[in-house]
């Protein structure tokens, strides 16, 4: 299932209910450089802060219709291989490794991984109560969302020292950074733009298929200014306009789903990482044995 349709009615219901809650408090669940003072701030032991409301404007409350999507498929370049007990919930790429988020409780972690490989160099485990979700990148600390434990954990990249965390309201799913903002996703059709140095939420936006609420978007990943993500339990990843929240392309997985299914234990497609450098793009799923390298077919327009 691509997308997920909302009656006009239920629109308005939602939209109701999330302008009366935002009055009161506010929901949660190139590289930017923050200034020392920031970076200061983002090693402090723990942030809990404190959630602020928000302005009706931050909100997109009106249903949008957008443009009608391209449809892509994709050609696989390379097989790399992948740890096959890895539960992936989040994936990304520096400095010529990835960087993982696996969840499940009692077997959560962060890993530093060789894709050439697929050897996990260096692995944290995080607490058993905890089941790790999104994973991003900022100013060399990875920033780690868990499912329903309301909590992010801030570690170092060189040696994944946990060195902050902070709270959010409502369940993590994905996380991206786009140079200004933390982009976090919940499940819902809302992504939530967070202050990479305060962690407060300060807008969200709503995504749309034409004129329909999309629903379960996961996984995320910055890919030349757009937003591309999972949609749980299906073959698609889309690609969002961070402008106005419209998908301007579905991308069907189908054929790599079905290698990759053949693998013992391999569940939902999950897990997007893109090198800016070399503009070569990663996807793997949740237990899968391989990283895709894939190319998008035919090309995502900028």
């Amino acid at each position: 299932m691509g997308n997920n349709p909302v009656r006009p009615s239920r629109i308005f219901f939602v939209c109701l209910v999330i302008l009366i809650t935002a009055t009161s408090c506010a929901t949660s669940p190139g590289q930017h450089s923050p200034t020392s003072a920031a970076a200061n701030t983002i090693a402090a032991e723990t942030r809990i802060p404190t959630p602020l409301p928000l302005a009706t404007s931050t909100l997109q409350q009106t249903a949008q219709t957008c443009p009608p999507a391209s449809h892509h498929s994709v050609e696989i370049v390379n097989r790399l291989p992948h740890d096959a007990s890895a539960y992936t919930q989040g994936l990304l790429f520096q400095d010529g490794y990835f960087y993982e988020s696996t969840g499940l409780l009692e077997d959560s972690s962060i890993r530093k991984v060789e894709p050439a490989t697929g050897e996990v160099l260096q692995k944290l485990a995080l607490p058993s109560d905890l089941f790790g979700e999104g994973l991003a990148l900022v100013n060399n600390h990875l920033i780690q969302l868990t499912w329903k434990n309301n909590r992010a954990l801030v570690y170092q990249q060189d040696n994944l020292d946990k060195v902050a965390e902070f709270s959010y309201i409502g369940e993590g799913w994905g996380l991206t950074f786009d140079g200004q903002h933390l982009i976090m996703s919940d499940g819902t059709s809302w992504l939530r733009f967070l202050d990479p140095d305060s962690f407060e939420e300060n807008s969200r936006l709503m995504v749309w298929d034409g004129g329909n609420l999309v629903e379960r978007i996961n996984e995320l990943e910055m890919v030349n200014g757009k937003i591309l993500a999972n949609i749980w339990q299906t073959n698609q990843i889309i690609a969002i306009d961070l402008h106005s929240g419209c998908i301007t392309a579905w991308i069907n997985l189908d054929e790599l789903v079905r290698e990759a299914s053949n693998q013992p234990d391999a569940e939902v497609l999950n897990g997007i990482a893109y090198d800016p450098a070399s503009g070569r793009l990663w996807v793997t799923g949740k237990r899968w044995k391989t990283v895709y390298e894939i190319n998008i077919q035919p090309e995502l327009n900028e």
